[in-house]
């Protein structure tokens, strides 16, 4: 293996980089006393890693290694561990020395033993668990919680200062790392991407994020591509590329890849800091350029490519095997410590290679040398407050929903696009935030489409690479953000938010399954950070999806899938909301709800297309409040009975086809007592104990009744209404309409009937539920089919719905 090639002669030149900086000197050469300290700092975090897998008594080994000393369930991963404490040990380094204000995001999935070893060593980590003294005790406190009943997880998780990333699945990392920069002009953010990440399609899609990044109002982020060779059990693509393939590649991105490849510490030590260097005099002159000499050329920005082998400085061999530098060094190189003599004497004599006497005082402390390049206060990347985002957030200044009021002098008698009225509100919020620049928009490509242009006005659309006469809309200082990567747009969005700002991920419903793993790994991270008193509450992730599955009827089946909301209400219920407003007015009511709220992950379903006016603002805000409610409007029930039928129901469509239904059966069934209740917030069908927003019995019973039927119009799959409400009284009495996983490109009344939403069939059910109506009222029965028939002629003849659906109003 090539120790310590570092190769300046790879370079940008003015040719190949249009924003090509001239760095006027080489960055100086390491002494040897600070090559000795930043070695003792790396082998004390090494010693630490090691430790915190294998040990749960001895820490200092003051005694000879006995099994009993040694945990009895080995978990943690140390092929990573030494190429990240790498890594921290030369970020403190250039922190100090420069006095940075510096995050890093530590991609490889499970780097928790090297995190928590250099948290401990800079005092953040006892700083924020005073029971984790930094001496012997806390250093045998540290050892046995890792991966312990009762500890820490192996991982980068939320209990582990100076994170936001959870490290439980990979790929978001340098998505994360550029939200976090985004309107962070002091900010540095590193970000360490291991090549197993490397290779997935999310990692692809983010080295792109360099073309949106503004070197005038956002930080820099400083990627290093960390190579060791392999995943659990496989090579790693990247790693095994040609040098020249790979600079390609990382080029071909955007970048100017900078080279740390050894195995000798001492080289690679002097090579890790000149490249450092390097990189940071190239960000600092490229940021200077733009903001201080108006250069608007996009920067080739730096990368570093870490070369190691995976497990440097553990065993060669165990069992006759070689380990270092193999797969077989990814989680735990001697797996029978306790059984196996041969494998204890292997543990000590690796623990002891790393000198514990010269890092660590008798009572178990670090030696100056060890901190030397360790900077202090919230310079120490496990106390910048970036990483604890709900110290820096502020109150999104949000104007009177008045404002934007659409006017409703009875309900259904005017018509509005919801989400355009919204983007008149986010229009003036962006506005409103346009100085202290903490508030962004994302989304894949589909702003306009879903009717919120009207942000443009307040910002336009953040974009660094070249442009051309015909577009509109880029802004070289936007804060929408439009990628057509739904996996980028979440990683921006959970970065920005992460880091204490706040912000709304607009997307087409049926394509926002693409972050599924993505937004589950989130609630997690706000399900664990909720116990964690030190961590203050962040802004919540708020999605706006629309284009949805009943107005998707041009584009068709593949475009028709309702069921993300499914995906959330299996989660933490503390921490997720789901909201199906009907029109304009109740839509601004939630949006305003959703942006003040924290700790959340808010999911918001509105149509886009002209949808009719039902509620005021002052009845929407109540409505809102009360999360489900009914509507007396609508009904026809008196007051001196029980109704004989509940009609609900949920979402903007279904809505519509209930009022439709309802209006039929006032116009042929004048006696029937009719209740008709509207749900807007999902959750306040759960029972009290099952969810903060859950009805009682009680509450539930009044407003649904205990023994009448309930015919329920739901926006998506039927049988989540079911599952939410199993446990109701009346449950055998619910009768759910909904998304059935029946469309094709056709009209959007016949996306409703052919799954059997349509207020035809909905009038059917009433007369098939309310005893006494099946003879009753069989003629009406007859005539709603025959009305569902005809529709379906209509449709193949004329290409549009029937006049009485296309040209229907409510006239209650």
């Amino acid at each position: 293996m090539r120790t310590g090639t570092y190769a300046p002669d790879r370079c940008p030149d003015t040719e190949r980089n249009p924003m090509s900086v001239d760095t006027q000197q080489a960055p100086a050469q390491l002494e040897e006393d600070e090559v000795r300290s930043l070695d003792a700092h790396w082998r004390a975090a090494n010693y630490l890693s090691v430790g915190q897998i294998y040990l749960m008594a001895n820490p200092l080994l003051t005694e000879p290694l006995r099994p009993e000393h040694v945990k009895p369930r080995l978990l943690g991963h140390w092929g990573t561990s030494p190429g990240l404490n790498l890594v921290h040990t030369h970020l403190n380094r250039v922190i100090k020395a420069r006095d940075l204000n510096a995050l890093c995001i530590w991609g490889p999935g499970h780097g928790g033993p090297a995190v928590l070893a250099n948290s401990w060593l800079e005092g953040s980590y006892s700083q924020t668990y005073p029971d984790v003294t930094r001496d012997a005790a806390g250093m045998a406190r540290l050892f046995k919680q890792f991966s312990f009943p009762g500890g820490v997880p192996s991982h980068v998780a939320p209990e582990t200062p100076g994170s936001i990333h959870e490290g439980g699945e990979l790929g978001y990392s340098l998505s994360h790392a550029y939200g976090a920069a985004l309107d962070n002009p002091d900010l540095l953010v590193a970000c360490v991407i291991g090549d197993g990440e490397a290779e997935t399609g999310p990692l692809a899609a983010s080295w792109h994020s360099d073309k949106f990044l503004d070197p005038v109002h956002d930080g820099a982020v400083l990627p290093v591509l960390h190579l060791n060779g392999y995943k659990i059990a496989n090579p790693t693509v990247l790693s095994r590329l040609p040098e020249s393939e790979l600079d390609d590649l990382l080029k071909g991105y955007g970048h100017d890849p900078i080279h740390v490849t050894g195995d000798d510490p001492a080289d690679v030590h002097r090579s890790m800091a000149h490249a450092m260097d390097t990189a940071l005099d190239r960000i600092a002159a490229f940021q200077r350029a733009a903001r201080e000499d108006g250069v608007t050329e996009r920067p080739r920005w730096p990368v570093i490519v870490l070369r190691t082998p995976k497990g440097w400085t553990g065993p060669a061999e165990v069992d006759g095997r070689p380990v270092e530098g193999t797969w077989r060094a990814h989680q735990v190189p001697l797996a029978a410590v306790r059984d196996n003599p041969e494998h204890l004497r292997q543990l000590e004599q690796w623990l002891r290679s790393y000198r514990p006497g010269e890092l660590f005082d008798a009572d178990g402390r670090p030696r100056p040398q060890v901190l030397a390049c360790v900077p202090e206060g919230t310079r120490r990347l496990g106390a910048t407050p970036h990483a604890n985002g709900g110290l820096l957030l502020r109150e999104l200044p949000l104007p009177p929903l008045e404002k934007y009021a659409v006017e409703v002098d009875k309900p259904g008698a005017t018509l509005h696009e919801p989400t355009r009225v919204l983007g008149d509100m986010l229009r003036d919020v962006m506005a409103a935030t346009a100085g202290r620049r903490d508030f962004r928009l994302v989304g894949p490509d589909e702003t306009a489409s879903n009717r919120l242009q009207a942000v443009y006005a307040a910002s336009g659309k953040a974009w660094q690479a070249g442009t051309l006469d015909v577009d509109e809309d880029l802004d070289r200082h936007g804060r929408v953000m439009e990628i057509l990567s739904e996996h980028t747009c979440q990683g921006w969005l959970e970065g920005y938010l992460l880091t204490g700002r706040h912000g709304l991920f607009s997307c087409y419903e049926a394509f926002v399954h693409i972050v599924d793993s993505m937004v589950n790994q989130h609630i997690k991270w706000l399900r664990t950070t909720r116990r964690l008193p030190w961590r203050a509450p962040i802004a919540s992730l708020n999605y706006l999806l629309t284009s949805h599955v009943w107005r998707q009827d041009h584009n068709g089946f593949s475009h028709q899938d309702p069921g993300f909301v499914d995906h959330i209400l299996n989660k933490s219920p503390e921490a997720v909301r789901v909201y199906l407003p009907p029109d304009a007015n109740t839509l601004l009511s939630v949006a305003d709800h959703v942006l003040r709220s924290r700790d959340y992950v808010n999911v918001v379903v509105a149509g886009k297309q002209p949808c009719f006016d039902w509620l005021s603002m002052e009845e929407a805000k109540a409505h809102c409040a009360r999360g489900a409610g009914i509507w007396e409007w609508a009904g026809t029930e008196d007051g001196s009975r029980a109704p004989d039928v509940v009609l609900a129901s949920a979402g903007d469509v279904p809505t519509q086809e209930i009022l439709a239904a309802a209006q039929l059966l006032r116009r042929y069934l004048p006696g029937l007592a009719v209740r008709v209740v509207n749900v807007v917030d999902i959750a306040r069908l759960l029972p009290g104990e099952e969810h903060p927003h859950g009805m009682s019995d009680f509450e539930f019973d009044g407003l649904f009744t205990a023994d009448k039927p309930v015919i329920f119009a739901y926006h998506g799959y039927p049988w989540l209404i079911h599952r939410l409400a199993y446990r109701r009284t009346g449950h055998r009495n619910l009768h759910v309409r909904g998304y059935k996983e029946i469309g094709t490109t056709t009209t959007p009344f016949d996306m409703v009937v052919s799954n059997d939403l349509d207020r035809y069939r909905l009038v059917m059910d009433v007369i098939d539920r309310v005893p006494g109506l099946a003879v009753r009222a069989a003629a009406l029965r007859q005539r709603m089919e025959d009305a569902r028939q005809r529709h379906h002629v209509w449709i193949r003849e004329h290409g549009t719905d029937l006049p009485e659906v296309a040209d229907w109003t409510w006239d209650g």
